[in-house]
């Protein structure tokens, strides 16, 4: 399947307390009755629900397991990133160039994390996104939420019970026991890159034992190692030994039970491993037929995309639709929730004819229409099918409110222009270049977005060719 995931790490291991023991939980013994037909439904459902956990953990394992990878700190640091994003930066597709990211991977198996967050001056946006292992927004933290103040916060794992320790703000729980935890600081230019770092470096990760000058705690055990991450692995059968490795270090919520009866009768159970070699040749042909399916219905799913807005958020927000969790992954892993950022974009023009690189365009804004944030906005642009920022002759790979030098019409309107050359050197400042040979698509992000935005009401244009 082509790559068509955003920033992505994961890692998924659900824990097995609170859960029925069967046959299957104690030896995974093969369960050749079900019919092929109902296998490949089975299957089919499986890969798009582990589709998030699998991506998500690509992001963990490069950050937190990885030695060999340029993004290695280990669990529970911070990986802080001093500068946009250009071209070069291939780890994660559509990814965001405005506010550099502060990135951590965090397991709070054995017991909780300390973030301590700084003192921010109020022109400056920022923002601390908690995913959980399935890709929820569990929690927010930043300017939005709790401010441009200092202070401290617990971030617990789902069977911490212990005392709110003093000092702590609030605490943050979690329904998975890894975390990966987005940073966003805004960045105003390039010049402000020192202060940008002098920022960064006063996010602070610690485990609370170190907090309270407590002693050690006991390991947790897994049944089953974490994995080492394979692309390919979520193109075969091979996806269910991934799931059960991952989904131990998660607890089964309460609407998902009937779920994980289904997909135990394929091999799927948390610190089981599965042995092809126990299932029929029917039985692993229909698995395959299943992740064949799912893969073309995502597909589809992510070229059909024409807002984000609510495909990112909560558990109870999203309720439990997999497919449109799986959209989000593809499309762009960490997503904001809707009231922290609004994310919209169009890989076709007024016409709904795909956006070429050969083919010169005009995005117009009219006064009225122009996006309206708290924070700022910002279009960003990508090419297609890989989804990366586009190499240009002025280095530029986003446009927006805060951009210098923008130039706005006598009428208020606004006009950008998409096209892999120079409109002008009167109208490079509104420039946005696209590829050359490629087609390509942009996203809008609107960072505290007002209400019309939130709700739906206010409408992007989309792109003009220009005759």
């Amino acid at each position: 399947m082509k790559k068509i995931i955003f920033l992505a790490v994961i890692v998924f291991l659900i824990t097995t307390a609170c859960k029925k023991e069967t046959a299957l939980d104690k030896t995974n013994t093969a369960d050749n009755s079900v019919s092929p037909d109902s296998v490949t439904a089975i299957a089919k459902e499986a890969w798009i629900y582990g589709y998030p956990v699998f991506y998500n953990y690509k992001m963990i394992y490069a950050t937190a397991l990885n030695k060999q990878s340029g993004e290695f700190v280990g669990f529970n640091k911070f990986k802080n990133i001093a500068m946009s994003a250009t071209p070069s930066d291939t780890l994660v597709v559509t990814i965001n160039n405005d506010t550099p990211y502060s990135m951590a991977s965090l397991n709070v198996s054995d017991e909780p994390v300390v973030i301590e967050l700084p003192k921010v001056e109020e022109n400056r946006y920022y923002v601390m996104q908690f995913v959980d292992l399935y890709t929820f927004n569990f929690e927010y933290l930043g300017s939005r939420v709790s401010g441009n103040n200092p202070g401290k916060y617990l971030i617990a794992g789902p069977d911490w019970k212990g005392e709110t320790p003093k000092g702590i703000n609030k605490v943050l729980k979690s329904e998975t026991n890894l975390i990966f935890l987005v940073g966003r600081t805004q960045l105003h230019s390039p010049e402000d890159v020192s202060n940008l770092k002098k920022i960064q470096e006063q996010y602070k990760l610690m485990p609370l034992h170190k907090y309270t000058k407590q002693p050690i705690p006991q390991v947790k055990k897994y049944d089953l190692p974490l994995p080492v991450w394979k692309e390919d692995d979520y193109s075969t059968p091979e996806f269910i030994n991934v799931l059960n490795a991952l989904l131990q270090y998660a607890n089964v919520d309460s609407s998902e039970t009937k779920l994980r009866e289904r997909f135990a009768k394929i091999g799927i159970v948390p610190g089981k491993r599965f042995d092809s070699s126990k299932y029929s040749p029917e039985t692993i042909k229909a698995i395959e037929k299943g992740i064949i399916e799912a893969k073309k219905e995502l597909e589809s799913g992510v070229t059909n995309l024409r807002d984000f807005g609510n495909l990112f958020g909560t558990r109870k927000a999203l309720e439990n639709n997999y497919m449109n969790r799986a959209i989000a992954t593809a499309a762009g892993i960490y997503g904001n929730t809707k009231e922290e950022a609004v994310y919209t974009g169009s890989a076709v023009d007024k016409d709904n004819q795909p956006l070429a690189g050969n083919k010169n365009y005009i995005l117009k804004f009219s006064k009225n229409q122009l996006p309206e944030a708290k924070y700022f906005w910002s279009i960003t642009m990508y090419n297609l099918p890989k989804r990366l920022l586009v190499r240009n002759p002025i280095s530029r790979y986003s446009i927006g409110n805060k951009s210098k030098g923008l130039k706005y019409e006598s009428n208020g309107d606004l006009i950008i222009y998409l096209q892999a050359s120079s409109p002008g050197k009167d109208k490079e400042s509104n420039w946005l270049p696209t590829p050359k040979n490629e087609n390509f698509n942009f996203v809008i992000r609107i960072y505290g977005p007002n209400e019309k935005v939130i709700n739906g009401s206010w409408k992007m244009p989309l792109p003009e060719i220009v005759k």
